[in-house]
């Protein structure tokens, strides 16, 4: 279908685009990006034109961190509800970790997962395959035919890898075919409590996880980075410490990448309050100048992508004592409201805050994306139709019931929150609508 999206103010971070203009849709590709497309004899007919003027014309949101809970989750989630969640927040692209129900280690498993998504018409699904079978820590999966099955990188989710051996072995031979391994940096002894470790944890008697467990593990990591030379990504960097020798390992040349956590951005531990489960989340919590230095850190560049981290968990298992309550909350939906609001907030404008959620994990990505590494996370003509329009005026309260994800807890229920995804374009079809929906206006909201 030939689609007009006229009058909105372009913007794609990659390449510095930032203008009032139309662009123009045909074949599932972006053919032209321009003002006057909808004037008579531009030579450009559309079948349909969406109204984009007041609104923000995007890049589709790449998502690094959304689970999606199939296989073997479907109580807290399923591929229709989740994707549905993802497109009605603007992400047009998303990475699902590998610790399912089998856990992806199985090219049968990825095929499955992958034809399941592509029939959905809607986000497009790029699985992570587990780095070691069954995540355990112990043997190597077969990547090579991981890699041919469609995944897009290996990882171990939330599970460490205590033997420094497996994770070297594992290192060695992703370096050599050029793959990306992602850890998310956390040590397997100081890593079991349920809060950050401080003066707040232990009033509530909660046990704590020390920064020292960031630390240790990203010590580990770049030591075998430095001689290995495998590209790294680095999952959810919680603490100003993490993040500080992150910069470093950066600056020193190292093939090192990061994310943040959408949560980690906006919330410190005090936000807990009396034991609020929906604040279980992790990595856990941290201190005011943790959350801080992440802010400025996703302004400045060393932070290369800001993530949903979006784990759905159902009511009966959220609704337990915290230390029993499983961990996780709803927020791909969220997710470029929360980045506005951060945005706002810092004084961080448009075209930097959005390379958060678009080039700047697509680059993360890089080759793997396969056709689709030229233009993923940009506005680019000839590029595939991946768009996002929203309303920077508009103002919504997420409330529990209204989400499409089928988990419905979240740290941010029932506050107002910025920004409102208008039309979601995937491959040039209209993946998501809400304009249908009553929308609000503020003025001033950001620059």
């Amino acid at each position: 279908m030939k689609i007009l999206i006229s009058g909105g103010r372009v913007i794609d971070p990659a390449s510095g685009r930032d203008e009032v203009c139309d662009v123009a849709v045909a074949a599932g590709r972006i053919i032209a990006i321009k003002p006057g497309l909808g004037q008579a004899g531009s030579g450009f007919e559309a079948k349909r034109t969406i109204d984009a003027t007041g609104c923000i014309v995007a890049p589709g949101l790449v998502d690094l961190a959304v689970r999606l809970r199939e296989p073997g989750q479907e109580h807290a989630g399923m591929l229709e509800s989740e994707m549905a969640a993802a497109v009605a927040g603007g992400v047009t692209s998303l990475v699902c970790p590998p610790d399912t129900d089998p856990v992806l280690d199985e090219p049968g498993l990825v095929d499955m997962l992958k034809y399941r998504a592509e029939k959905l018409h809607q986000a497009r699904v790029f699985p992570l395959g587990a780095l070691t079978r069954g995540l355990q820590g112990e043997v190597l999966t077969e990547m090579v035919e991981l890699t041919e099955a469609g995944c897009i990188g290996f990882g171990q989710a939330e599970v460490p890898i205590v033997n420094t051996q497996v994770l070297q072995r594992a290192l060695q031979y992703a370096g050599t075919f050029g793959y990306t391994t992602w850890l998310r940096p956390q040590d397997a002894w100081l890593g079991k409590g349920v809060a950050a470790s401080g003066a707040l944890a232990t009033r509530m008697g909660l046990s704590g996880i020390p920064v020292a467990a960031e630390l240790i593990a990203l010590h580990t990591i770049f030591e075998l980075v430095r001689s290995t030379r495998a590209r790294v990504h680095l999952c959810r960097i919680s603490s100003a410490a993490g993040i500080e020798l992150v910069r470093q390992a950066k600056a020193e040349g190292l093939p090192v990448t990061c994310d943040v956590s959408v949560h980690n951005l906006h919330l410190i531990d005090v936000d807990l309050g009396y034991f609020d489960s929906r604040t279980r989340l992790a990595p856990p919590l941290r201190q005011q100048r943790d959350r801080d230095a992440l802010r400025a850190a996703l302004a400045d560049g060393t932070v290369d992508a800001l993530v949903s981290d979006h784990t759905p968990v159902d009511e009966d298992a959220k609704v337990l004592p915290f230390a029993e309550a499983e961990v996780g909350a709803s927020a791909v939906e969220l997710l470029l409201s929360l980045a506005s609001r951060w945005a706002q907030a810092d004084g961080v404008a448009w075209p930097r805050a959005l390379a958060t959620l678009t080039a700047g994990p697509a680059s993360v990505l890089g080759n793997s994306l396969g056709t689709l590494a030229a233009s993923a996370g940009r506005l680019v003509e000839g590029g595939v139709a991946d768009i996002c329009v929203f309303n920077p005026t508009a103002w919504w309260t997420p409330r529990t019931g209204a989400l499409r994800s089928q988990g419905q807890h979240s740290p941010f229920m029932g506050q107002e929150l910025p920004t409102v995804v208008t039309h979601t374009l995937v491959g040039g079809q209209v993946a998501f609508e809400r304009s249908s929906e009553r929308r609000s206006e503020r003025a001033g909201v950001m620059c």
